[in-house]
């Protein structure tokens, strides 16, 4: 019990505790914080698991993105808001911070060799994020008019 509450339970709440911070930032108001939160929290759990079946960071971040996309359009629909607040929100946990941070930091020490090596990384994370998100946005508005229709 220790290990799925300090492994995947903690890290999935504070996600959430931080997207609900990011939520008020980009003015989402009432119901609509949580709701960011509780993707966010759900993102980081589907990266997490996806880590843990040891598929890799890469495909774990594109996976989330998946996970995170698919739910912010069902919310957005449910709620008749903007999808663009949700899904950016839950997927600020997700964005490589470190990584970015480490990329500058070789770059101006002159560690060419790590330099690279992180940037293409963070680069690779950074586009599986953003290949997720848009994959899904596309996939559900072009189903969407279909499955409207009875599927004609």
């Amino acid at each position: 019990m220790g290990e799925i509450m300090t492994g995947y339970i903690l890290p999935c709440l504070w996600a959430s505790l931080a997207c609900v911070g990011f939520g008020l930032v980009f003015n989402i108001q009432g119901v609509g914080v949580l709701i960011c939160g509780f993707g966010a929290g759900l993102g980081w759990l589907a990266y997490l698991l996806t880590v843990r079946l040891g598929m890799g960071d890469i495909f774990a971040a594109f996976l989330a993105a998946i996970v995170i996309g698919v739910y912010s359009e069902v919310m957005a629909r449910i709620r008749r808001c903007p999808v663009t607040g949700y899904l950016q929100v839950a997927l600020l946990p997700l964005v490589p911070g470190a990584g970015i941070y480490y990329t500058m930091q070789y770059c101006v020490e002159g560690e060419t060799q790590l330099f690279l090596s992180t940037l293409l990384h963070t680069f690779g994370f950074a586009a599986a994020l953003s290949v997720g998100a848009m994959l899904t946005t596309s996939v559900l508005r072009a189903l969407l008019p279909h499955l409207r229709r009875g599927g004609t």
